[in-house]
């Protein structure tokens, strides 16, 4: 069954502005059932909430998923999430075994799904699917916005 992407993208963008909001880095992500359309994950940013630099939306996402399913394979599940995701990201996606990653903005510093590198392309165990750009502009708008607020109030961490 195929559900709506931009749908499910809003539902991330909604995490992301949650983020930002709490003076985190807009990023949002969500984990769906194929089957149902279900949301069985919900993530955002939270590293400097945490001071940890685990705590990215896609892990969160994942994490909570893979609780509410009951194991860490969260079989038959789609990760939308607005910004391309990192090296850290990618490979909870492939351990986790995510059929398909639907994101918004590319990261052309950090994304290792398409930018600086490919890993769902590596010789790992399992390849996602992935669906690049949905969104694209109101994603990449929501960082780009965020970090021209911080460099006017000039206050860097």
């Amino acid at each position: 069954m195929k559900f709506d992407d931009e749908y499910y993208m809003r539902e991330a963008i909604a995490l992301a502005r949650q983020a930002a909001a709490e003076g985190e880095t807009p990023v949002g992500a969500v984990v769906v059932k194929k089957d149902s359309g279900e949301i069985v994950g919900r993530g955002r940013n939270r590293r400097e909430t945490e001071k940890s630099p685990l705590a990215h939306a896609e892990i969160i996402a994942l994490d909570e998923a893979s609780r509410a399913l009951g194991g860490w394979r969260v079989l038959g599940c789609e990760l939308y999430v607005t910004l391309e995701p990192c090296p850290m990201c990618a490979g909870a996606i492939i351990n986790s075994r995510i059929e398909r990653v639907i994101y918004g903005a590319a990261d052309p510093k950090a994304g290792s799904v398409e930018s600086v590198q490919k890993m769902f392309e590596l010789g790992y165990n399992h390849r996602p699917e992935v669906t690049p750009g949905v969104l694209r502009d109101e994603c990449a708008e929501l960082l780009s916005g965020f970090f021209r607020e911080l460099r006017g109030r000039k206050q860097w961490r």
